[in-house]
């Protein structure tokens, strides 16, 4: 990014989307936005992301009148059923048994705007992760770490959880909650490079 070119705008309260651009050396502002993230009845997940990764760079966006604004929502699907962020420690346990030793799907929905020219672009990224067999005492140790209480399906793969993930067939960093290489192509698209 040039001195000319507009900043770039995360709309994330998370702080491992925001490392992830620091990773790649984006200079960027963050400014949350306040989206109620809840799925419509029968919502297919990618329909969902989307749809909520929108909502945050549009609630950003007028806030702004230039810059690039970069919105994310990520889901972890088990059996076609999304699983979100747990409730407290039970919540946690009981979503990380529903996960052992099985395959599921993390997708995360990217939104651009650029706030000059009001174009938009928007996909998903789906990676899948294969848990390990868990005990109940790891079970137990992870969910009393804290970690899981912010993280949809009760997990963080770049953390502890990271000692539980057999395999990943997929892009890392869309488990982690920014699949750079979409943000990336989709920036390219809005004519934004980060390589300069």
């Amino acid at each position: 990014m040039t001195a000319t070119e507009p900043r770039i705008i995360l709309a994330s309260a998370s702080p491992r989307r925001a490392e992830l651009l620091r990773q790649i050396r984006v200079e960027f502002e963050l400014l949350p936005s306040k989206v109620e993230e809840r799925p419509h009845p029968d919502e297919a997940p990618a329909d969902y992301i989307i749809r909520i990764a929108r909502a945050k760079v549009i609630a950003v966006a007028r806030q702004r009148e230039a810059g690039l604004v970069i919105g994310a929502d990520t889901v972890v699907v088990l059996d076609g059923h999304l699983i979100g962020k747990p409730e407290d420690e039970a919540d946690a346990r009981r979503l990380l048994r529903r996960l052992a030793g099985r395959w599921h799907a993390v997708m995360t929905g990217v939104a651009l705007i650029d706030l000059e020219t009001r174009r938009e672009v928007a996909d998903y990224d789906k990676t899948l992760v294969k848990f390990a067999q868990l005990t109940d005492t790891e079970i137990e140790w992870y969910a009393n770490t804290g970690e899981p209480m912010d993280k949809a399906g009760a997990y963080g793969i770049q953390g502890l959880g990271g000692l539980f993930i057999d395999e990943i067939a997929g892009n890392y960093y869309n488990v982690v909650g920014l699949p750079i290489p979409l943000v990336y192509r989709l920036a390219r698209r809005l004519g934004y490079s980060f390589v300069t």
